[in-house]
Formats: C-alpha cells, sequence, structure tokens
C-alpha cells in the first residue's frame, strides 16, 4: 500500500485480532521504544521516557512490525537493523517540578541550558573552542536555513558570523527554499531546527545536499531526521523541552551560533572577548529570572490588550521578532515586530492609546536612533514599555514603563532580551487564562506543509 501513498507519513496500523502494531514513516518522525516485555510506537521521544530509555529511530521507507516481546524492520522488503540508542534525559523531565506550566519551568532552566550548551566547547586555559565539527574549508558564504523561532536565531546568527567573521551571510525561510533558483555554489548552509524534525527545513537540506553544498545541523534531539542527512552535526544540550512554545532551545540555538562564531574568527581578540562574555551569560539570565515578579505586573496590564507592536534594531530586532512571536502563540494577543525606524513607513496608522509598543533599547550603537523612534511612537499616544539595561535614566522620560535589564555587552543582549520577553509573554497568557503548554493549532514538531 505504501507504494501507491504520495506525500509525507507516518502511520500505525492495528491488525484486529493481532497483538501487533504495523508502523511506517516518510519524512516525518516515528519513534520504537524498546521495553522489557514492552515496545511502544510514537512520534517523540517524550511519549515513552516513563516506560523507556532505549530508542530505535526508523529511516523513510522502513516497515516495522511491533508485538510485546520484538520488533522487526525491512526495507524494501529486506530485513534491516537501527542501531538502538539511550535516550540521554529521565522521566524527571517530562515533569513539572512544581511549575504551574512546563513553559515557565522550561524559561527557569535557561541559565543552565546555556552552561550545558557551551560546556566542553571552550578550553579553559586559551580562547579556543572545540565543536566537533570541521569549520574550515573550501567555502565561499555561508546560508542559514530554519522555521519560526529557529528563523529568528539565524537572523542573529546571520549579524554575528556577517558582522565579526566577514563571511556573506544569507538566511532563507527553508518553506521558501528552492536550490533551483538560489546560487550555491561553494555554500556552506547550515540548518537549525530544534526538534530535527521540521519538514521544511529537511526538505531545505536535502535540496542542498543535491547542489553538492556541504551542510551542517544544529539541532536538539540526537538520532532525530535531520542527523541522518547532514554532514555534520553540532548538538544543543537544552534538555527535552515539552511546551509548544520554543524557550530554552532558542537560547540552546544562540549559544551555538555564538560559539560558532568564536570558532570562524580569525582575531583573537574577537573570540577571547566573546568566550568570556559567554561564560558570564548563566549568571546574567538569573538576573532576569530574579526580575519575574516586575514583568509579570506588566504582563497583567499587556493581556488587556488586543493588538501589540514590538520594535527593535541591529542584533534586537531579531529578538523583538521572537517576543511578537511568543505573545501571539501563547497569549492569542496579535502582535507585530517591526525595526525601530520602520513604524512610520505605514505602521503608524495603527497607532492609537489601545496599541502597546515593547521597545527594545540595548545601549549599543542603534541606542539614540531608538530613542528617537521611541520618542515618534509616544508622541502617537501609545502605552510604550521598554526593555532598558539597569542604569539607563535617560529612558525613562520617554516611555511609560521600563523593564531592567542587567548590563552585559550589547552583543549578548539577545540573551537576555529574550528571557524577559519570554516571561512578558507567558504573564499575559496566564492572565487571559490561555493553554500555555498546548497553544491551539500548534504541535512541538512541525511536520504538516
Amino acid at each position: 500500500a505504501l507504494v501507491d501513498i504520495e506525500g509525507t507519513y507516518g502511520i500505525v496500523v492495528l491488525a484486529e485480532g493481532h497483538r501487533e502494531l504495523i508502523a511506517a514513516r516518510r519524512e516525518s518522525p516515528l519513534i520504537i521504544g524498546a521495553g522489557d516485555g514492552e515496545n511502544f510506537v510514537a512520534s517523540d521521544v517524550a511519549a515513552v521516557l516513563d516506560y523507556t530509555d532505549r530508542v530505535l529511530y526508523p529511516e523513510d521507507s522502513d516497515i516495522v512490525v511491533v508485538s510485546e516481546n520484538a520488533v522487526t524492520i525491512t526495507n524494501n522488503g529486506k530485513r534491516v537493523k537501527r542501531k538502538e540508542e539511550r535516550v540521554p534525559w529521565n522521566v524527571e523531565e517530562v515533569q513539572r517540578g512544581g511549575y504551574e506550566h512546563f513553559m515557565l519551568k522550561e524559561v527557569h532552566e535557561q541559565d543552565r541550558t546555556v552552561e550545558d550548551t557551551y560546556r566542553g566547547h571552550i578550553s579553559l586555559i586559551e580562547p579556543a573552542v572545540d565543536l566537533g565539527i570541521e569549520t574550515a574549508g573550501d567555502f565561499e558564504d555561508i546560508l542559514l536555513v530554519a522555521c519560526g523561532t529557529s528563523y529568528h536565531a539565524a537572523l542573529i546568527g546571520e549579524y554575528l558570523l556577517g558582522g565579526l567573521c566577514g563571511f556573506p551571510i544569507r538566511v532563507k525561510v527553508a518553506s521558501e527554499f528552492d536550490h533551483r533558483h538560489l546560487r550555491l555554489d561553494n555554500t556552506w548552509v547550515i540548518g537549525i531546527t530544534q526538534s530535527g524534525e521540521t519538514s521544511d527545513t529537511l526538505r531545505a537540506l536535502r535540496g542542498a545536499k543535491a547542489s553538492g553544498c556541504r551542510t551542517l545541523a544544529i539541532t536538539n534531539i540526537p538520532g532525530s531526521s535531520v542527523t541522518r542527512i547532514v554532514d555534520e552535526i553540532f548538538l544543543t544540550q537544552a534538555g527535552l523541552e515539552i511546551g509548544v512554545a520554543a524557550t530554552k532551545t532558542f537560547l540552546a540555538q544562540l549559544t551555538a551560533l555564538y560559539l560558532l562564531t568564536s570558532s570562524l574568527t580569525t582575531d583573537i581578540r574577537t573570540r577571547e572577548s566573546l568566550l568570556q562574555n559567554l561564560r558570564m551569560i548563566p549568571a546574567k539570565v538569573q538576573q532576569v529570572l530574579d526580575g519575574e515578579e516586575q514583568i509579570a505586573y506588566h504582563a497583567r496590564r499587556l493581556s488587556r490588550y488586543d493588538n501589540a507592536f514590538f520594535i527593535g534594531r541591529g542584533i534586537n530586532y531579531p529578538v523583538a521578532m521572537e517576543g511578537a512571536l511568543k505573545l501571539k502563540e501563547i497569549s492569542y494577543l496579535h502582535a507585530e515586530a517591526y525595526p525601530g525606524g520602520e513604524l512610520k513607513h505605514g505602521p503608524f496608522a495603527l497607532l492609537r492609546q489601545n496599541t502597546p509598543v515593547v521597545a527594545i533599547a540595548s545601549r549599543d550603537d542603534t541606542y539614540e536612533a531608538m530613542l528617537t523612534n521611541i520618542k515618534e511612537v509616544k508622541a502617537r499616544g501609545p502605552w510604550v514599555i521598554a526593555l532598558a539595561e539597569e542604569g539607563d535614566v535617560d529612558i525613562e522620560q520617554f516611555v511609560d514603563d521600563v523593564i531592567r535589564i542587567p548590563q552585559v555587552d550589547p552583543l549578548f543582549s539577545p540573551f537576555l532580551n529574550s528571557v524577559a520577553l519570554q516571561l512578558l509573554a507567558y504573564y499575559a497568557a496566564r492572565e487571559r487564562g490561555c493553554p500555555i503548554d498546548l497553544p491551539a493549532n500548534l504541535a512541538k514538531s512541525v511536520t504538516v506543509p
């Protein structure tokens, strides 16, 4: 029957009267949990962790027959074996641990997430990075492909790699990637996907491989589909993320991109500064988490509106995009993100007293321009809340409220601003009574075109 089926699928069939499950996949997630006197079929490892930490990953066109005592896999009529792997997580990670929602638990795990992702890759003696991948090569430019939150991470990666390493960098939404219409001569294609199963990102990487490109995947899930189709893998160490809205996996992706930038820069002082500042981020993230009540207070007011704008400049424009996405997907409050200077090119028409604006005002070379943008916004009457670093007294005269962010090298401000915006979205959604961990119409692995 599978010969006649088109498209992608993950199928499980229970034959009436038989104590067997028959499963197959094509470009969709499917895992087999191997237990003692019991075996399981699921689309995600989290589903079986209560029962086993041993997992097999069937490949495309595999047909798997699962009984309580055996797992048999065939491909094109021939019996094959797939390696059994141990999942590096435990059942505690699929429990809330006293938090009201998984999302809040995972937001609070981010200081450890950053440290776990860079640990083992940074030398303690000299400013050196070892990612376990071949970063030196004969490539002329880099193309980053991703979707959703991972796309926002890629945009920050573009800023880092282009600005500090000097490589020509392109970023493409994976669903818009078409290798037939792109110049890919000597291009290193890097796909970013939390689950390793994002169908558009997988499709883009397959297209890049077909064009002869070298490929790298940044992913959080060992054994996922993406790990089997790329040349090299960088595994982030975020642990299992249950909440549908990506939080700690986003910071893990940022950590990976800062490490990649550190490994590619030829300037020793730049590398030393990057690594020194990266080591400081876990403690700074904890400081943001310590200010949770202040953020929750502002979120309660934000929850009473129906629309919001987020603005940022430079490296924090993608952070504004991520903040707007978080607010949309878990609170169902409509939000849009724009570069700070772009609201006047049309969106000003929507500014009213009932249209709040969240402005990211980091003390970098965009700061003065952002202050000008905030003045332009405030003149139209909206409530303006700024994310600004501690000690910034200038911002107070131009906005209504301020969420304070610990002082940090502006290049690393996306880590802290992202955590603050995650908390802002979480508490707005909580105030509105939304199903935070299970937003409507969304799933953790995006596999449906």
